[in-house]
């Protein structure tokens, strides 16, 4: 997992409450647990004119020129303004994937589904809660200035604005380390690679019958 500790970037406003899982990566794309290969599909059911299928090739689809994302004025864009209730819906891992595999590493919104505000922890994604007056400072802000930027200093837990001002943000300790570090669940576990052997190293010493081999057969 890629460590987080600065990110600029241009913010897309996704102006929608409530968004499901399956409105950022439809299921019918779920088939492949690599995390990546998965942002030329995000958004996918309002991105493209046509209905998605996996293994197309996305290229040759007609785009919906309407959908935020499609617009010229947000390409690249790093961070996701988003509106209440975000990631809600099924529990799909899928969903962080997407998003980071198109390029997001900082969502913010009022409110998040529980699971998905949780996974993207794990995957490197850091969602902020911000108060409502906040986010929708934010949206005007956006709309009114086209290649609009924010800098987020996960050290200092700040928001950089454009005019130099700064909105503070908070995050649990414990996920701010870890993103810090680029610590996944497996990353964490390696971290005590040694206590790990040496558990088993003692465990097989004192209790070697658990470990043997059952050579009995039956008739």
């Amino acid at each position: 997992m890629n460590k987080f500790m600065i990110e600029k970037g241009v913010v897309l406003p996704l102006d929608r409450a409530n968004v499901d899982t399956d409105f950022i990566i439809p299921k019918q794309f779920l088939k492949s647990i690599k995390r990546t290969g998965f942002g030329v599909n995000l958004f996918d059911e309002h991105r493209y004119l046509d209905k998605g299928l996996p293994d197309a090739d996305n290229s040759q689809r007609p785009i919906n020129p309407d959908f935020v994302l499609n617009k010229p004025r947000y390409k690249g864009a790093k961070v996701l303004l988003a509106k209440d209730n975000f990631g809600c819906g099924s529990s799909r891992e899928h969903a962080p994937w997407a998003l980071d595999d198109y390029g997001f590493r900082v969502i913010l919104a009022p409110s998040y589904a529980d699971i998905f505000f949780n996974n993207c922890f794990k995957n490197g994604l850091l969602p902020i809660v911000l108060d409502k007056a906040s986010i929708s400072g934010l949206f005007a802000e956006v709309e009114a200035n086209e290649g609009y930027q924010l800098e987020v200093d996960l050290q200092q837990q700040t928001i950089l604005k454009p005019d130099g001002s700064t909105i503070e943000f908070s995050v649990d300790a414990f996920r701010k380390n870890c993103l810090l570090n680029g610590l996944d669940d497996i990353g964490l576990t390696l971290e005590d690679a040694d206590k790990i052997r040496s558990f088993e190293e003692n465990w097989r010493n004192a209790a070697p019958w658990y470990f043997t081999t059952s050579t009995a057969t039956t008739t």
